[in-house]
């Protein structure tokens, strides 16, 4: 049994990222509608990176991402009985180099984390926040060894 504190149940306290289930809900929509130019651009840093080691990191990561693509479509159509469609109508810009394509990258997961914690905040408890806070995690592990590879790159260059 659960025993709520009933200051806790008046609380108006709401944090500067809470949405409502319908916003969170077309923030899972625009997330999944940007799965084509991901899969653009992890192909060609893949095809940018420098050996076997980094690029197998970025298919590693392209990976983890086609995963969540596939939880947000199954936690989006479970919830609202609809299938996303379409694509996001953003042209694709192609990266001028490795180290810029990692830049954007690690800029994109923490972009990502910010998206996805207001996509939690708007989901109710259970397995679908559960769900995010994993892919969430995910993000953060993909910002590190973004982390990790420009520094690897960045270090090699300087010497």
């Amino acid at each position: 049994m659960y025993v709520i504190n009933p200051y806790w149940s008046r609380s108006t306290f709401k944090p500067v990222w809470s949405v409502s289930t319908s916003q969170a809900l077309n923030l899972i929509r625009e997330a999944v509608q940007g799965e084509r130019n991901d899969e653009l651009f992890y192909d060609e840093l893949i095809k940018m990176a420098p050996n076997s080691e980094q690029s197998s990191i970025i298919a590693s990561i392209r990976d983890d991402e086609r995963g969540h693509n596939r939880m947000f479509r199954g936690m989006y159509k479970e919830i609202t009985g609809h299938e996303i469609t379409g694509i996001s109508n953003e042209k694709y810009e192609r990266v001028e180099s490795y180290i810029e394509g990692l830049q954007r990258a690690l800029r994109g997961e923490l972009s990502a984390v910010e998206k996805y914690r207001k996509i939690w905040f708007g989901l109710p408890a259970g397995i679908y926040r559960d769900t995010v806070f994993g892919i969430i995690l995910d993000e953060l592990k993909h910002a590190s060894l973004y982390n990790y590879l420009f520094t690897l790159n960045h270090t090699n260059r300087s010497r």
